[in-house]
């Protein structure tokens, strides 16, 4: 029987592995309903649950039993299109049925029609006992009592973990059980981090992917059950939050994302980098223009000049290995076109580039404007559009390629041909046809050089 949730006019979380979990276990089980006669043409996919071409009475006949009951005709209406039949709620249930190598009806995908029916019944017996309850489940999230809303408040914290009836893992250890980093959960974990008075405080959206939890998993926004028998909540893949997937159209954009899941430094987004390493910027960028600007300033063509690939990819791997203390040395490369290589290389490989796709046909437009003034103006105007993250790299980088061009003499390299350089590195164009992008080109070229021309006065 149905718990009663709702006898109060405030709505309030159940106690954890409750009302949800209970009703995952009353669900009804799968009962497959075999064909007795041998069918001719079964996909080789179906098994004896596959009736061949029946109609929706015959199919209704066969599955009146039993809750659960399920089989799969071929449908008579589309030849060729497989229907799954199944009993639930004292009806038959009619779902077009699809194979790519795996069943599926809908967004999930299954190995097997029991699994997929298996999931079925235990998402319909759930969300027909407890729709209510399950559109209500946001409304008072444990999340806002141990999530990153108290950073800071450590015996608010403890008051919860160690008196509240909702504690999912039982006693808290004690120091003799295991090690404090170790025991935590990733939602306590995360209420339990203290940010550095110098860390930069970027937002940052959760980078959540659909993810099959083995055993019974609570969610860490709502504290309620995630039902079902495979993908049944959504998992961050920078920060590990755990968390349905309703609930993360709600979540906070407070992803602190965690070393342990962010483990490569190229290819990896500019944001999730720097807050995964606590830094203003990423350390590659830092680093390499440290490197440059201490002996490579006067280099002739520097940045025009290609270095050796093979020795780029190695301070990529480098970099990815050992992050910050990644050694780019003269000791180590001696060609410093081998470091601004790696630094170029590391701007191609964003996901988002530095400036973004969401900002790229601003910045485009503004490459387009003739007169010196309404495009600085404009210019202005759209590093406004910017991540923090993106627009605190973006200026470092600026100034440091304005101080390039005061070497001009002696490197070649005037802003102009910076502009050529960093342009299509610093800017892609999103999803555009190639006589466009090939078009865009030389506004790009024409943004980058406006921005370190007037590094000063823009950032």
């Amino acid at each position: 029987m149905a718990l009663n949730v709702f006898d109060h006019d405030e709505y309030r979380p159940p106690v954890w592995k409750s009302y949800l979990y209970q009703l995952q276990q009353e669900a009804p089980h799968p009962r497959r309903v075999t064909c007795t006669c041998e069918v001719e043409n079964r996909p080789k996919y179906y098994g004896r649950e596959y009736h061949g071409m029946i109609s929706r009475e015959e199919a209704d006949q066969l599955l009146s039993q039993a809750e659960g009951s399920y089989l799969i005709r071929e449908s008579q209406r589309q030849p060729g299109t497989y229907t799954l039949a199944l009993r639930f709620g004292n009806q038959t249930r009619n779902f077009r049925l699809y194979h790519d190598g795996k069943h599926f009806v809908g967004e999930k995908r299954f190995e097997s029609i029991h699994d997929l029916v298996t999931d079925g019944l235990i998402t319909l017996y759930i969300e027909t006992k407890a729709a209510e309850y399950i559109a209500k489940m946001t409304i008072n999230p444990i999340y806002e009592h141990v999530g990153y809303t108290t950073l800071n408040q450590e015996p608010t914290l403890k008051k919860h973990l160690t008196h509240s009836p909702d504690t999912p893992d039982g006693p808290v250890p004690t120091k003799d059980d295991c090690n404090a980093e170790e025991r935590l959960t990733s939602l306590v974990r995360r209420a339990t981090l203290r940010e550095s008075d110098l860390a930069p405080k970027y937002e940052k959206v959760h980078n959540f992917k659909v993810h099959t939890f083995r055993g019974p998993h609570w969610c860490e926004y709502c504290a309620n059950f995630m039902w079902g028998l495979i993908a049944q909540g959504v998992k961050c893949a920078d920060c590990g939050l755990n968390v349905h997937k309703q609930c993360s159209k709600v979540v906070p954009n407070d992803c602190q994302p965690d070393l342990r899941h962010v483990k490569k430094v190229y290819s990896c987004d500019l944001t999730t980098l720097v807050k995964a390493h606590n830094t203003k910027r990423p350390m590659v960028v830092d680093m390499c223009i440290q490197e440059i600007e201490a002996r490579g300033l006067q280099s002739e063509g520097l940045y025009r000049v290609s270095g050796f690939s093979e020795l780029i990819e190695d301070v990529k791997l480098a970099f990815d290995r050992d992050g910050e203390k990644a050694d780019i040395s003269s000791n180590a490369y001696e060609d410093i076109n081998i470091i601004t290589g790696a630094l170029k290389l590391y701007f191609r490989e964003l996901p988002i580039p530095l400036i973004t796709y969401d900002a790229y046909p601003r910045f485009i437009e503004t490459g387009k404007i003739t007169d010196p003034e309404k495009r600085l103006e404009s210019l202005h105007e759209s590093l406004k559009l910017l991540p923090p993250a993106h627009w605190e790299t973006l200026r470092y980088l600026m100034a440091h390629l304005k101080r390039v061009t005061q070497c001009e003499k002696e490197n070649l390299m005037s802003s102009e041909n910076l502009g050529i350089v960093f342009g299509p590195t610093l800017m892609r164009a999103p999803e555009l046809d190639a006589m466009t992008a090939l078009n865009d080109i030389r506004y790009q070229r024409l943004v980058v050089e406006t921005l370190i021309t007037n590094e000063d006065v823009l950032f």
